[in-house]
């Protein structure tokens, strides 16, 4: 077997296999032979109808199948014989065997570029400075009196106003008719909120307890339910309470009855340790992300097609399956999104190549240690135990998946350590 490997280019390979016509010969034969001993011929014995009528009966399959089995046992030889990976299904160009000749094909595929080094030293990036104002704090504070308030009819009664709880019923209406199922009794929900319609919000605000009102509204795209998306109805309405929130007084007793803080200036400290916290780790992925963009930018290797066609369709159906578990019914996102989305993925194709290239380099070994240590920060992450994460990692394929992780973080620290990274400072509004 003769093979002659092309480099068409820097990601793509042809390989010209030569098959001699004596191994053609002998697969021809044997083909023939088995194809003999299970077909029975009208007028022979079986296994007795000469090769002359099987050709004429069965040469086109017996040649389909004879020129596949020699692409499938030659070219993984010749494969391995390059020291050649393709990381794509190989486009093959065969003609039909014939007995008297050698077989000769070309097989094309894509394989990954090959680098001889890497520069990622000396990355210039920005790392953000996000201070912890007490602005910040206060805000935090607000949440947990509002999430610990205790709704009371306003005394003396009046009308409602935006982000009071109100309790009615209702009944909905679409093209003039009541829709089946579309009634409602003692639902409650927050003026104002994103819970309930801006429609229906407006439709309350100045109405107080046993008013009885109609809503007129366009359903909008994303309404819960979708046969009523875009189309003209209503709500007949009636307010049967109004609940205003009584928030209780920021203090030491709020505290305690928030967590386990004896002192309001303690809560306080804490919220400040964990939006520091939140800062830390948005910090940490901005620079990755920021490290990474610069380091393409001055490697910039090609990438085969195939993997970023891969990396496009998972990154374009993992934003599809986020909308739809909003609520929204997405068959696809729109071609802007999709080229800028193949772009980002072009990127991280980029970037996967070359830090496998620095691990390789720098002959990065991932320890048990390292792999007991990432159980852990996924526990503290997550909020689970440690071993239930374990459980979680047994499969090959998961487990898979966190080594690289691992190895990403490793290479992201030899390349943020190279790096020059001036701090700046954000704005109170990024924080």
């Amino acid at each position: 077997m003769q093979v002659t490997v092309e480099r068409l280019s820097p990601v793509l390979v042809e390989f010209h296999v030569t098959v001699p016509v004596e191994r053609v010969k002998a697969s021809m034969k044997r083909a023939f032979d088995n194809l003999a001993r299970s077909v029975h011929v009208k007028g022979f014995r079986k296994g007795k109808a000469p090769q002359q009528v099987l050709q004429h009966l069965y040469g086109d399959r017996v040649a389909v199948d004879v020129s596949t089995k020699l692409v499938e046992d030659t070219l993984s030889a010749a494969l391995k014989d390059k020291n050649i990976r393709p990381i794509s299904n190989p486009q093959i160009e065969k003609p039909k065997p014939n007995p008297a000749e050698d077989f000769a094909y070309t097989a094309r595929f894509e394989v990954t570029p090959d680098i001889e080094k890497v520069d990622y030293e000396g990355l210039a990036v920005k790392r953000p400075v996000y201070p912890v104002a007490d602005v910040m704090i206060d805000q935090e504070i607000e949440k947990l009196r509002v999430r610990h308030a205790t709704l009371v009819a306003p005394d003396p009664a009046r009308a409602v106003r935006k982000e009071d709880v109100v309790t009615f019923d209702f009944v909905l209406e679409v093209g003039g008719k009541s829709v089946p199922g579309g009634e409602g009794t003692d639902v409650t929900a927050e003026v104002g909120s994103a819970n309930l319609l801006p429609e229906l919000s407006e439709g309350f605000e100045g109405k107080e307890v046993g008013a009885v009102f109609d809503v007129a509204l366009t359903f909008p795209e994303n309404y819960q339910r979708q046969e009523f998306r875009g189309m003209k109805g209503g709500f007949h309405v009636t307010l049967k309470e109004i609940k205003q929130r009584v928030l209780p007084v920021a203090d030491d007793e709020f505290a305690k009855d928030v967590g386990t803080f004896d002192t309001l200036e303690a809560l306080r400290q804490d919220i400040r340790q964990k939006i520091e916290k939140s800062h830390a780790e948005r910090v940490e992925n901005e620079v990755a992300e920021a490290l990474v963009v610069e380091l393409c930018k001055k490697n910039p290797v090609p990438v085969p097609p195939s993997l970023v066609d891969q990396q496009a369709r998972m990154q374009e159906n993992e934003i599809i399956e986020r909308a739809r578990s909003q609520g929204n019914e997405v068959r696809s996102v729109s071609p802007d999104m999709r080229q800028r989305i193949r772009m980002d993925a072009e990127v991280k194709v980029r970037a996967g190549l070359l830090m496998a290239e620095i691990a390789k380099s720098q002959k990065i070994q991932i320890t048990d240690e390292d792999i007991q240590k990432a159980y852990v920060e996924l526990a503290e992450q997550t909020g689970q135990n440690v071993n239930k994460i374990k459980v979680q990692y047994r499969d090959p394929k998961q487990r898979e998946m966190l080594i690289g992780m691992i190895l990403e973080d490793k290479v992201l620290t030899i390349i943020e350590q190279a790096a020059k990274i001036e701090d700046q400072v954000a704005g109170p509004e990024a924080g």
